[in-house]
């Protein structure tokens, strides 16, 4: 496969895809609440559970998909090796991380759910509220640098502060536009940025996972 077949079916578009991503990442990593106090409240299973999605999440969203409907639309061209072009499908899956990331809630809290605004929250009045902040920066003909950020900030009812859980990777890779590049290896390059995805939310599991215990553990000590 000529290397300016991949470039003439991915690589232009999906360089205005990663401008938008390169200027979300200078925005507020994540709303927050004001004025924030560390709360008391603790952490436990048996609470309810309300996310809101910050700005920097709904906007990694909206590169997502619009770099994954690039990325199917290229895999239709018969021109383009079906392992590069999977490869590009796969990494830019919108629903990846989120669907991670509400089940990891969903398996440490009794329920886990998602309100369009602030407003919403406060009408509903669960035990907990977390403000999910997520970011993603995926390879352009501009940007080498794959990143995935995920940091989920507990607050108590009363929007005060409890503590965050996160997960993070970033890598610079080689430029898969090089000439003579042979499919598997463009692919198999491509495919990093999955597996650079799946490694952030395991660890932001990890991170979730040492919260919630912190703070059985610090309800417990005061039980006793």
């Amino acid at each position: 496969m000529r290397i300016s077949t991949l470039l003439a079916l991915v690589v232009v578009l999906l360089t205005g895809t990663g401008t938008s991503a390169v200027a979300s990442a200078s925005d507020d990593m994540s709303c927050h609440f004001l004025p924030m106090a560390d709360s008391g409240a603790n952490l436990q299973h048996a609470q309810s559970v309300g996310v809101l999605y910050s700005e920097n999440t709904l906007n990694t969203l909206e590169y997502l998909e619009h770099y994954h409907s690039v990325a199917l639309n290229g895999a239709k061209n018969a021109g383009l090796d079906p392992r590069i072009s999977q490869a590009f499908v796969n990494s830019s899956d919108p629903k990846l991380a989120i669907n991670w990331l509400m089940a990891s809630l969903q398996k440490h809290f009794a329920s886990v759910t998602v309100y369009d605004n602030l407003d919403a929250v406060v009408q509903a009045h669960p035990d907990v509220v977390v403000m999910l902040d997520t970011y993603n920066q995926l390879v352009s003909k501009r940007n080498n640098r794959v990143e995935a950020r995920f940091i989920a900030k507990f607050y108590d009812a009363n929007l005060q502060y409890i503590g965050q859980a996160e997960g993070l990777r970033a890598k610079d890779m080689p430029s898969v536009w090089v000439r003579g590049k042979a499919a598997p290896e463009i692919a198999a390059q491509i495919n990093q940025q999955t597996e650079l995805q799946v490694d952030a939310l395991k660890q932001f599991d990890v991170s979730l996972k040492a919260l919630v215990t912190q703070e059985d553990a610090g309800q417990m000590a005061v039980n006793q």
